[in-house]
């Protein structure tokens, strides 16, 4: 079983990334778990996700210690730094996390999500940009099945919608791949 926390805040697209991958897992015949939570003050406040993936049926949603965290704000990255797994990876952006990392048993990979948002004129696909580069390191689905479920979530909104999440899917896998 691989857990991975998604944590940022509201309006970030934090829950959006937990959904899209679970979808995806799921559709590739995984047994998953999805846990949102958010603040009541919602966009603007904290909100993270837990998504395990496993073989097997899954018996708690509770990720005490993930393989993974996606962290896209420092307030996430204090929570979750700790409780990260010996040997798991973290993702930041960082763009905006610029508290320092004071672990050396994980791997940390840092994506700078918002300045790539910024250069392909779309701030909104930040949270597609560490999606993307998530994928394509931990290899728990492709990106063609996070592609699916990304048109099955959005299916009936402007296509424009899906070029802009491709676009940033793209360019987070692209960064992972150049060395990242």
């Amino acid at each position: 079983m691989k857990k991975t926390v998604f944590a940022g805040f509201g309006g970030q697209g934090v829950l959006m990334m937990g959904y899209a991958f679970a979808m995806a897992v799921m559709n590739d015949g995984k047994q998953i778990t999805y846990l949102p939570a958010y603040g009541a003050e919602m966009r603007g406040g904290t909100a993270n996700c837990t998504v395990a993936v496993s073989d097997e049926e899954i018996f708690s949603p509770v990720s005490s210690a993930p393989d993974y965290a996606v962290i896209l704000n420092n307030p996430s990255l204090i929570k979750y730094e700790s409780m990260i797994a010996t040997g798991g990876t973290l993702f930041i952006n960082s763009s905006l996390v610029t508290t320092e990392i004071t672990r050396d048993d994980i791997s940390v990979v840092k994506v700078p999500a918002g300045d790539m948002a910024k250069k392909l004129r779309n701030e909104r696909i930040s949270n597609m940009i560490m999606l993307g580069a998530f994928v394509s390191r931990s290899q728990l689905t492709s990106m063609e099945s996070i592609l699916n479920a990304l048109a099955e979530i959005t299916k009936g909104k402007k296509s424009s919608l899906m070029k802009s999440n491709k676009k940033g899917l793209d360019a987070g896998a692209d960064y992972v791949l150049q060395g990242a």
